[in-house]
C-alpha cells in the first residue's frame, strides 16, 4: 500500500466529474487500499478518488469512533435524501485547515458496489450521511466550500491563492 498525494484547492482536477468504474479488478482494489492508507495517514474520515487525481467513481470512508470500520464504495449513488436539513461542521483533506458549517440532509438512501461486486443499499444518518454526501459531491467535481455564501467563498479563495 502507498500513501497517495491529495490534491488541494484550487487544483482544477478537483472539479472533474468522475467516470463509472466498469470492472472491479486488481487496479481498483489496489487504488482502494492506497486510498484507505492515505485517508488514515491524513486523519480523514472519507476520501474520493478525484481527490487523488483519479477521475473514477470510488470512495473510501471510515466514520467509526475507533477508525477500524473501513468502507469501499464503488460507483456510489444517492437514491434520495430525507428528513430536515441539518448544519454540520465540515472540513476536507483537499482544503486543509479550513472548516465551516454546511447544511446537509439528515438521512440519505444510497447504493454502491463493494469490492466483491455485490450491491449494497441502505440508509445513512449522522456522520455517515454527511460523509457520504460530502464524498459524493467530490465525485461530481464539487467541494464543500461551494456551499458557502459567495462573499465568504470569495474571501476564502483569495486567502488560499
Amino acid at each position: 500500500m502507498a500513501v497517495l498525494n491529495v490534491l488541494h484547492f484550487p487544483n482544477p482536477r478537483l472539479r472533474e466529474k468522475a467516470q463509472p468504474i466498469e470492472a472491479i479488478d486488481t487496479t481498483v482494489r489496489t487504488l482502494a487500499a492506497d486510498m484507505l492508507e492515505t485517508m488514515y495517514a491524513e486523519r480523514g474520515v472519507g476520501l474520493a478518488a478525484t481527490q487523488v487525481g483519479v477521475a473514477r467513481r470510488l470512495v473510501v470512508m471510515d466514520v467509526s469512533a475507533e477508525g477500524n470500520e473501513p468502507r469501499v464504495l464503488v460507483n456510489p449513488e444517492i437514491l434520495e435524501t430525507d428528513g430536515s436539513d441539518i448544519d454540520s461542521q465540515e472540513g476536507c483533506l483537499s482544503v486543509p485547515g479550513y472548516y465551516d458549517t454546511v447544511r446537509r440532509a439528515e438521512r440519505v438512501r444510497y447504493r454502491y458496489l463493494d469490492l466483491d461486486g455485490q450491491t449494497v443499499t441502505g440508509t445513512a444518518e449522522g456522520l455517515f450521511a454527511i460523509c457520504l454526501l460530502h464524498e459524493f459531491d467530490h465525485l461530481n467535481g464539487r467541494l464543500f466550500i461551494y456551499y458557502l455564501f459567495v462573499l465568504k467563498r470569495d474571501r476564502f479563495s483569495k486567502n488560499i491563492e
